[in-house]
């Protein structure tokens, strides 16, 4: 087992991590900028290093300052949770060549899996099912992109090769409009990632996000963990998520989770990871694979008992897979509420001293939070600061409980979205299951 890892994050994730280790007996280090010394892991770790200002490019995002804090600790690996620097391959190949364990796959299928391109071609070898499209990044021919958008059928979606986030993408209708979007994509593309590559792929006009929870060890083993949904989402951003996904195909979804158990093993794949897919009329289309632990992880550890979080270290550490995939069992549903510091109105940033925090408690109700009551919420990170989960013996004591549960959390002094969270989960729409990715933009819009 590793002795002991630096956190490579903030926030309710980092605090997340450090239980997982205490409860495995691993030393703990956090890091933080000067904001963020007041954070609870940081508090509860067994040594922290400042490692910067406020900036994320000066703290979080400085790979030399991480391996030198690692350095100076004598850390045995590097946890980086999500965001930041968990899917930069260059950082998981410092981190390697300096000594450390990564705690997360190898740099070459970070790379393969983070440029879209490769990721498709890949997956399409293994035997996941893919969006129609370009198989490959886009010609300058011109007369060669009309040729494939005729093949694909209209309307496609032209997207960046090295893009993620929602960014760099354009739906396009006609083809009278076809060659100047794929022009601006490509400019988009260069300014925003440094890398003009764009491809082309069909557009789903109401498709579901359903994503694939998958652990494999490096030695040839792979589980899934069944599937999300994670439909619910505004500007690309996910929102509420749930487990298992309800009212979908179960043939379709049984050979969707074998290919992404087969697809682990075929790439080598080390660690958690998440197959993302789009869901229309009974088919999956996979767009992408997210390689490291997901924010909305809680609803699947929930219905499955399995701690990813403890099974990434357990990997990292040189074992084998805790659990035979006969031995994973869905009980039960759950629901992940993500509580931001915003207006529900506005979604503006709302950070400041939170004044009073009161969890919510219960029978099946988690909340994973870095909050207490006196600690100040900084301006310069993203805006999560806590996730409400539930689970229930079916979805709908799961979505009851949440309905209690967001009624008797407070977080006095900010603005938070919890508004939000206690009108979506007494939607009638979002009750019976099965809206699609556009559906909370078109309720919100016609709220406004």
């Amino acid at each position: 087992m590793l002795e002991k890892v630096l956190i490579a994050n903030r926030g309710e994730i980092a605090l997340r991590i450090l239980r997982a280790c205490k409860e495995l007996g691993i030393k703990t280090v956090a890091v933080h900028s000067k904001a963020d010394r007041d954070l609870k892991h940081v508090r509860l770790a067994d040594e922290a290093v400042c490692i910067g200002p406020n900036s994320s490019t000066e703290s979080y995002l400085n790979i030399p300052r991480l391996i030198a804090a690692a350095e100076i600790t004598d850390a045995s690996g590097i946890h980086p949770g999500y965001g930041f620097l968990a899917e930069n391959a260059n950082f998981a190949e410092m981190v390697e060549k300096s000594g450390f364990v990564f705690i997360g796959p190898t740099a070459s299928v970070i790379r393969l899996m983070g440029d879209k391109v490769s990721a498709i071609k890949a997956m399409k070898e293994a035997g996941v099912p893919t969006v129609p499209g370009s198989n490959g990044p886009l010609p300058d021919d011109a007369e060669q992109v009309k040729k494939i958008a005729l093949e694909i059928g209209y309307p496609v979606i032209i997207k960046a090769a090295a893009g993620g986030g929602g960014r760099g993408m354009r739906v396009v209708h006609a083809e009278a409009d076809l060659l100047s979007s794929v022009s601006v994509t490509q400019t988009e593309a260069k300014a925003a990632f440094g890398d003009s590559t764009v491809y082309m792929e069909k557009f789903l006009e109401n498709p579901r996000h359903i994503e694939v929870q998958v652990l494999a060890d490096g030695q040839g083993n792979a589980i899934h963990l069944y599937d999300r949904d994670c439909s619910l989402q505004r500007r690309h951003q996910k929102v509420l998520e749930e487990a298992p996904a309800p009212l979908v195909d179960e043939t379709a979804r049984q050979a969707v989770l074998q290919s992404c158990v087969d697809a682990c093993i075929t790439i080598g794949y080390r660690g958690a990871g998440t197959f993302e897919f789009l869901y229309e009329d009974g088919n999956y289309y996979f767009i992408e694979m997210n390689t490291r632990v997901q924010v909305e992880h809680p609803v699947t550890e929930m219905i499955t008992g399995i701690d990813i979080v403890k099974e990434q270290l357990r990997i990292a550490s040189g074992m084998p897979l805790s659990f035979r995939q006969e031995e994973v069992k869905i009980k039960g549903h759950a629901f992940e509420c993500r509580v931001n510091a915003e207006d529900p109105r506005t979604f503006m940033p709302c950070p400041g001293l939170v004044k009073t925090y009161h969890a919510a408690g219960g029978f099946g109700v988690r909340v994973d939070s870095h909050l207490y009551s006196g600690y100040s919420v900084p301006p310069y990170y993203d805006s999560l600061i806590a996730k409400l989960i539930t689970h229930g013996d079916n979805r709908e004591t799961a979505l009851a409980r949440m309905r209690v549960a967001l009624d008797e959390m407070v977080v006095d002094g900010i603005k938070t979205n919890i508004p939000l969270h206690k009108d979506l989960v007494r939607d009638s729409q979002f009750a019976k299951g099965g809206v699609n990715i556009h559906y909370l933009e078109k309720k919100l819009g016609s709220e406004h």
